[in-house]
């Protein structure tokens, strides 16, 4: 299709480029565009005169029936959500909300806010594709809709300008007409855009100025979309107003999606196995280290004097030092004085845990000591060994 005006890429009021566009950003709006007079203009603002404002309107639409060479098509940048010409303040974000779609079903019948744009301000809507949610359980996984053959989106919409009373500069706005979704995306949602092929004689009816009328014809563009779709599953972060990344309508398990922890293993394996088997490059690379440890000397820092043992045990197989040996004294014990007979004296435990046997039974003539193969262990004098003692004693000194 011709255009023959567009606005800045850059600038107040450019259209804005986002990867997550959401209600209220500028977006790109294809429609027709007659060599009109600056009243008519000011009557599209908003003027009050509506009688006069249609019948400008009619003779402007039969001109370019008669001369269809002068019809001007042009790319104009609009606020999505439509505000009626005839609105006098600024309405809230939650009434905008509510005009950014418009049903096809609601412009059968000549009533309705819609009534005046659908005869005289249809528009296109030019998009890459868009977004819809599929619900999950409690979850919400977002998907991106865009064309198979990969030529841009073009969606039937309505256009309309109005002027505040507090206010000098005319406000552009639309809103998208959706019908029934069509097979393809019938499991994501009910309704989808109106999508017409660019270049087409359905998109240039769809525009044409010089239809006035609603028309059984018009509504009969308002389609399903008959053409392939490409649908599938991307980030989340797109549910977040404000976040915009070329990233989020990149396929979740594509190979280039850098956040997909999938690839990022999958780029490792690869990494490590550039040809021939990987397990077995590996085994003999076991084979390799084990050898070079076995001929491995131990190094000491400067000074270190104490030796080193390499212990298989440990988990690092790093040499430890190697405990200092010691020599051990054998301690001879001797009798010690004893008044009473040896064989009253009471024996003593060999666990130190014990108390001291304080029976005043004769010892067992069979048991030996522990220290002595000859004679029977001495025991010492019979004076209260501390361990019999009431623990009362103790507490009181």
């Amino acid at each position: 299709m011709p255009v023959y005006d567009a606005p800045p890429d850059e600038g107040e009021g450019a259209p804005r480029q986002s990867y997550n566009f959401a209600p209220g950003y500028n977006g790109i709006v294809y429609r027709a565009a007659r060599l009109r007079s600056y009243q008519q203009e000011n009557y599209e603002s908003g003027a009050s005169d509506n009688e006069a404002y249609l019948h400008t309107q009619n003779e402007h639409a039969q001109r370019d029936a008669n001369h269809p060479s002068e019809r001007r098509y042009k790319l104009q940048s609009m606020r999505w959500g439509l505000i009626p010409f005839w609105t006098k303040r600024s309405p809230d974000y939650g009434s905008m909300m509510k005009t950014i779609n418009c049903r096809d079903d609601s412009l059968i019948e000549d009533r309705g806010m819609w009534t005046t744009m659908k005869k005289k301000k249809r528009c296109i809507i030019v998009a890459q594709g868009f977004y819809e949610w599929l619900n999950k359980g409690k979850q919400k996984i977002p998907h991106f809709v865009k064309r198979k053959d990969g030529q841009l989106m073009c969606a039937a919409g309505l256009w309309d300008a109005v002027k505040y009373e507090d206010s000098k500069e005319k406000l552009y706005t639309y809103t998208i007409i959706t019908t029934s979704s069509n097979r393809q995306l019938s499991f994501l949602h009910d309704r989808m855009p109106v999508i017409l092929d660019n270049g087409t004689e359905e998109l240039r009816r769809w525009l044409d100025p010089s239809i006035t009328t609603w028309s059984r014809d018009l509504q009969g563009l308002l389609m399903p979309f008959k053409g392939e779709l490409e649908i599938y599953p991307v980030s989340q972060d797109v549910g977040k107003v404000g976040n915009n990344s070329p990233s989020f309508i990149i396929p979740v398990n594509s190979s280039e999606n850098k956040s997909n922890i999938a690839n990022f293993f999958a780029k490792g394996a690869a990494k490590g196995s550039p040809g021939g088997s990987p397990s077995k490059a590996v085994k003999e690379e076991d084979v390799k280290v084990k050898k070079e440890e076995e001929h491995l000397q131990v190094k000491k820092d400067p000074g270190e004097i104490r030796e080193t043992v390499d212990h298989n045990g440990t988990e690092d197989n790093a040499p430890l030092p190697e405990p200092k040996k010691e020599l051990k004294h054998g301690v001879k014990r001797e009798l010690e004085d004893v008044e009473e007979p040896l064989s009253k004296i009471p024996k003593i435990s060999a666990t130190p845990t014990k108390p001291i046997a304080t029976s005043s039974t004769s010892a067992n003539p069979k048991m030996r000591s522990a220290t002595s193969n000859a004679k029977a262990s001495p025991k010492k004098a019979q004076i209260k060994a501390k361990g019999t003692q009431k623990i009362t004693n103790f507490f009181s000194r």
